[in-house]
């Protein structure tokens, strides 16, 4: 707490966001909000016409070390496994079954998870990105409580894994700014315009953060949630270029949308960490595993495959659990069409063929 009150981010008893930033709609706009989230056709929409196309992935696909030093596992949603420079992190990993504090209860994944948490191996450090339960999991914090692995998070979350068996030793709490070493790996808690809390009445009370981790060779970063700021320019200007940068651009709305992006705004994201370049590789993070907004399932996925091609900027896509090198990013195969509910007038072709069609998924 003595760390908290001291924090330029936290006045008036709460944490604060650069730029600041509406959380929740209210009034009229609650109200229609929530006519359109139970509107049947519309619900439709939001789930996958099939099942989703989950590699198989093994010990032996994780146990040989990546042939250019970084390589990336998407889990799906924002979990993600990088091995970087001898040194494995895993980013939010979230494997219980419903991001909810109830096991009966609340968004269910859609698709299983692509390989047991005990079957990843060491991990030199966990980093979380905020408390809300699509990030912050109890039960895969448990699992990993039992290993020897260190805990990198934003300042006051460290409670909760306390809380949960993780000792105090193992954790590495840091505000915004703020870095820690761990082996050869510095990770540096970066800012994101969001918000916390798992119950009503503790909201902004830890802080949420992006995150920039340094190797000896290479650069990544992850960008927990977050609404679009100016702030990311300063990121790419002290921390950057990036090899890669996993952006969300997934869950966002019309009614909340200064705390999470839209595939445009991840892309631009992406540019300004890079200092305006379009080099380095962009993935798409925080979508088609659970259900959290009201835009089709297959429409971050979509968007982003025709914003980054116009953009001129390497887009990574794989399917939930396939490792791959950012270094020799296969080319887009957008394997969600297959398994979602077809736009009015079809998919436009990809790769293009000729001008553009503007047709994004179920647009």
């Amino acid at each position: 707490m003595e760390r908290i009150r001291r924090s330029p981010h936290f006045a008036n008893g709460v944490f604060v966001n650069p730029e600041g930033a509406k959380i929740r709609p209210s009034g009229n706009a609650a109200m229609e909000m929530a006519k359109s989230y139970f509107r049947k056709d519309e619900r439709v929409r939001r789930a996958p016409a099939g099942l989703i196309p989950v590699h198989p992935t093994t010990l032996a696909d994780l146990a040989r070390p990546p042939a250019s030093g970084l390589r990336i596992t998407w889990m799906g949603h924002s979990s993600v496994l990088a091995e970087i420079d001898g040194h494995r992190v895993l980013f939010d990993p979230v494997w219980g079954e419903r991001c909810s504090p109830f096991a009966f209860a609340g968004p269910k994944r859609l698709h299983p998870v692509p390989v047991p948490l005990a079957a990843l191996g060491p991990v030199d450090v966990v980093v979380i990105s905020h408390d809300h339960y699509d990030h912050l999991d109890m039960p895969s914090i448990k699992e990993l409580a039992g290993t020897d692995t260190v805990f990198a998070v934003p300042l006051g979350v460290g409670a909760h894994l306390e809380h949960w068996g993780v000792s105090a030793d193992r954790i590495r709490e840091l505000d915004w700014q703020e870095a820690t070493k761990v082996g050869g790996l510095t990770l540096t808690a970066t800012p994101a315009r969001h918000f916390c809390g798992r119950g009503l009445r503790n909201i902004q009370h830890t802080l949420w953060a992006s995150w920039v981790v340094a190797g000896d060779e290479h650069r990544i970063y992850h960008s927990g949630d977050t609404g679009y700021f100016d702030g990311f320019k300063d990121i790419g200007a002290a921390h950057g270029p990036f090899d890669i940068t996993m952006i969300q651009v997934g869950a966002y709305s019309e009614f909340w949308p200064d705390i999470h992006m839209t595939p445009d705004e991840g892309l631009r994201t992406h540019l300004d960490l890079q200092g305006g370049e379009p080099g380095g590789v962009m993935m798409p993070i925080h979508w088609a595993t659970f259900n959290l907004a009201m835009h089709a399932w297959a429409e971050p996925g979509e968007r982003m495959m025709w914003a980054t091609h116009d953009a001129g900027v390497t887009m990574a896509a794989p399917r939930p659990g396939e490792p791959f090198e950012p270094k020799s990013t296969p080319p887009v195969d957008p394997w969600w069409r297959p398994v979602s509910q077809q736009p009015v007038g079809g998919w436009a072709a990809w790769p293009p063929v000729g001008e553009r069609l503007d047709l994004v998924a179920e647009s």
